[in-house]
């Protein structure tokens, strides 16, 4: 990947238009506030999953709603900044639109990247956690080209009615996440561990846990867990030089 030079800036699980949560409007307001002020500055923007609480792409229908989110993001890629959209296990079923419509860049997979000398290992998160066998299978069904072209089939207002219940029954209705477990049993942890064993890492960035984290990791590594935008309003920015932790207050703030 292209080195970029000047401020970078990450962010993750911001659910738009989560069922269960009430202030869906104000929220994707405040992304795009957020999104105005960092395009000053950026040189890259890294979206590292589950931006969408739901997405699913038929060959002529997209998701109602995200018009201003989808309007900035392609205002922000068509002025050169170059915009990266990881799927998370809420938006997995994103394919060709954004990349066609918005000129964004579409990753699946975790990515190694180099910034300014400093080493990133870039992931949404979910399906590494070693402990989450459950999610490993319901991962590989979410993924299975011939079940989602047999989703394909269902009509959009059955499909999204279908997932919307589905969202309604997860942690964002209680509004509580699992708090971060420990260094030996928080499996994201672990696996970044285990990456060091065979690879140099200066900083392991991932979404997926709604956790807001900058932890140390061996002696010169990281690990970066960007939080979310439903109750931190975090995101993450290196200039360079250091990765920092920020939360975002509004129009105005110093950024």
């Amino acid at each position: 990947m292209t080195d970029y030079q000047g401020k970078i800036y990450f962010i993750s699980d911001i659910h738009l238009g989560a069922p269960a949560l009430k202030n869906n409007r104000e929220r994707e307001k405040l992304f795009v506030s957020w999104l105005d002020e960092i395009k000053k500055d950026a040189a890259a923007l890294f979206l590292m999953g589950d931006i969408f609480d739901y997405w699913f792409e038929y060959k002529t229908v997209v998701p109602r709603g995200f018009t201003r989110t989808l309007g900035k993001l392609a205002e922000i890629a068509d002025s050169g900044i170059p915009v990266h959209f990881f799927t998370g296990n809420h938006d997995v079923w994103v394919f060709d639109y954004l990349p066609s419509e918005l000129g964004v860049q579409v990753h699946r997979e975790a990515m190694r990247a180099t910034f300014s000398g400093k080493k990133f290992f870039l992931a949404h998160g979910d399906g590494l956690d070693p402990f989450d066998k459950g999610y490993h299978l319901l991962k590989k069904l979410f993924t299975n080209r011939f079940l989602q072209w047999l989703f394909a089939w269902v009509h959009p207002n059955w499909g999204v009615s279908l997932a919307h219940a589905w969202s309604k029954k997860s942690r964002l209705t209680k509004g509580v996440f699992v708090p971060f477990q420990g260094e030996e049993k928080e499996g994201l942890y672990l696996f970044a561990k285990s990456t060091l064993e065979d690879e140099e890492v200066d900083y392991f960035i991932f979404g997926h846990r709604h956790l807001l984290l900058d932890l140390p990791l061996g002696k010169n590594t990281r690990y970066i867990n960007l939080g979310d935008w439903i109750s931190h309003f975090s995101y993450g920015v290196f200039d360079g030089d250091k990765f920092e932790l920020k939360t975002y207050k509004g129009p105005g703030e110093s950024l």
